[in-house]
């Protein structure tokens, strides 16, 4: 999705009817809620909360690797706060990206994004619990490439169909 533009994405370079993109997971399913999007929806929300929850544990041992290290409690403090930064950084700008595309050069700090994919599991839980993730930003450029392919369409003298006198 990064590093393309909507058009480049909805309407083909023939100037055809633009085609829906396809989600991960769901394909184009998104578009009419068919081929069994409602489970999908419902296992890509259970994958993503149990991936969620094994990483939580996966980081509770590291968190207990500090703990008998018997680094000193500013070192744990240090490392609790920048898994909660981290987490919240990442369901932030996980949550942002269904909602527009990114702007300009890719983000700085993918490591702490990386660090805190607890909350970009998270995130992609609650969204998949509303809509499939991405979904309303795909059906936003779906519909405005359908607009412009029928405007185009409805201005071009050879598209309409001629009367028989």
């Amino acid at each position: 999705m990064a590093g393309v533009s909507e058009s480049e994405q909805t309407q083909r370079p023939d100037g055809g009817e633009p085609r829906p993109e396809p989600l991960r997971f769901f394909g184009t399913t998104w578009l009419h809620h068919d081929g069994g999007y409602a489970l999908r929806r419902a296992g890509v929300a259970a994958g993503s909360l149990i991936a969620a929850a094994a990483g939580a544990l996966l980081l509770r041992f590291a968190y207990q690797g500090f703990q008998s290290a018997a680094v000193g409690t500013v070192v744990n403090v240090l490392f609790v706060v920048a898994l909660a930064v981290c987490t919240l950084l990442a369901f932030r700008r996980t949550w942002d990206g269904y909602v527009r595309r990114p702007e300009g050069a890719p983000p700085e700090g993918r490591g702490l994004l990386l660090i805190g994919f607890v909350g970009s599991l998270l995130a992609y839980f609650v969204r998949s619990l509303i809509e499939a993730p991405g979904e309303k930003l795909l059906r936003a450029e779906y519909e405005r490439a359908r607009e412009q392919y029928e405007r185009r369409r409805a201005g071009n003298p050879s598209a309409r169909k001629r009367k028989r006198r």
